[in-house]
C-alpha cells in the first residue's frame, strides 16, 4: 500500500510539472508584459521621473497633486459623461442586433458578417473615415441633414456636439464582439420554454421579458462590464480626430494620461493617473457585481 501511495504521489507531481511546463510560456509572458509593468508603474507613481533622468522618490505627492489638477477633473468628467451615455446605448444596440440576427431568414450568415465587419477595421482608419463623415462642409451627416432643411452641425468643432459625436461613433462597432456574445447567449435559451409560453398566450414582449432576458442576464452583465471598461479606456478616436479639443471638451482620461507620459514626460504622474483609473474601474466592477444579485439569473435562482 505504501508503494502504491508513493507511485500515486510521484504521478501527481509529474502531472503537475508537465502542466506548469505547458503553461510556462503564458506565465512568462504574463510576468514580463503584465504583472511586471503593473508593479513598476505602481512604484513609479510615487516618484518624479521624466524618462530621460533619474527617478526621485516623492511619496504621495503625485496623488495629492490630482486634487488640484483642473485637467484631471475635466478629463474625468468627460469620460464619465461619455460612458454614462455610450455604454447603455452600445449594449442595447448590440442586444437588438443579436435579437434580429437570431431570427430565421435567408442570408442570415451574410448579414452577421456584414454587421461584424466594422469590428475588423483598424481604429485609426475608422477614425479618419469618421472625420470625413463629420466634416462640417462636405460630410455625409450634414449632407443628410441638409436634405430635411437642418443647418450644418459643427460635430467635432463644437464643445456641445463633440461628445455626442463620439457617442454615435461608439455605435459603429455595436455589431462586433458584444453582438456575437449576445448571439451565443440567445442560442442557449431553451426553445421549449419559449414554445410553452407562446402556447399559453404570451406575446413577443412577454416571452422576451420573462424568459429570454432572465436567461441571458449573465451575458448581459458580462457585456455591461466589458463596455464600461472599454468606455473608460477610449483613446485612439479622440487622439486622431480631435486631440482633446475643442477647448478640452473631448479630453478623455486616457488621452490626458498619454499627454503626461509621452508629451510632458511626467511618467510618475502618468502612473498615478493610471492607478486612479484602475481603482475607478475596480469600484465600478464591484458595484456591478453587487447589483447583479437583484437581476442576474443563475440556475433557477438569483445570484
Amino acid at each position: 500500500m505504501r508503494r502504491d501511495a508513493v507511485r500515486e504521489f510521484r504521478a501527481r507531481n509529474r502531472e503537475a510539472l508537465f502542466g506548469l511546463l505547458f503553461i510556462s510560456p503564458w506565465l512568462l509572458g504574463f510576468v514580463i508584459f503584465t504583472a511586471g509593468p503593473m508593479v513598476a508603474s505602481l512604484l513609479l507613481s510615487f516618484t518624479d521621473w521624466s524618462i530621460l533622468g533619474t527617478a526621485h522618490w516623492v511619496g504621495t505627492r503625485n496623488y495629492t497633486r490630482l486634487a488640484h489638477d483642473s485637467l484631471f477633473w475635466k478629463s474625468m468628467r468627460v469620460t464619465f459623461v461619455f460612458s454614462a451615455i455610450s455604454v447603455p446605448l452600445d449594449v442595447l444596440a448590440s442586444l437588438l442586433l443579436a435579437l434580429l440576427l437570431n431570427q430565421q431568414f435567408g442570408g442570415r450568415s451574410l448579414f452577421r458578417a456584414l454587421f461584424y465587419l466594422p469590428e475588423l477595421v483598424p481604429a485609426v482608419a475608422a477614425s479618419i473615415l469618421w472625420i470625413w463623415a463629420y466634416n462640417t462642409h462636405f460630410g455625409i451627416f450634414n449632407y443628410l441633414l441638409s436634405l430635411i432643411g437642418v443647418p450644418p452641425v459643427a460635430w467635432l468643432e463644437s464643445t456641445s456636439w463633440v461628445i455626442p459625436s463620439f457617442v454615435i461613433l461608439s455605435l459603429w462597432t455595436a455589431g462586433g464582439s458584444r453582438m456575437i456574445i449576445f448571439l451565443a447567449g440567445l442560442q442557449t435559451v431553451p426553445r421549449e420554454l419559449l414554445e410553452a409560453a407562446e402556447l399559453d398566450g404570451a406575446g413577443v414582449w412577454a416571452r422576451f421579458r420573462h424568459i429570454t432576458l432572465p436567461m441571458i442576464s449573465p451575458v448581459l452583465l458580462f457585456n455591461l462590464i466589458l463596455a464600461t471598461i472599454g468606455a473608460f479606456q477610449v483613446f485612439t478616436s479622440p487622439y486622431v480626430m480631435t486631440g482633446g479639443g475643442p477647448a478640452n471638451a473631448s479630453l478623455f482620461y486616457v488621452l490626458y494620461l498619454y499627454r503626461n507620459a509621452f508629451q510632458y514626460l511626467q511618467m510618475g504622474y502618468a502612473s498615478a493617473l493610471a492607478w486612479v483609473l484602475f481603482l475607478v474601474l475596480l469600484i465600478f466592477t464591484i458595484l456591478q457585481f453587487r447589483m447583479m444579485r437583484r437581476w442576474v439569473y443563475y440556475e433557477g435562482k438569483p445570484w
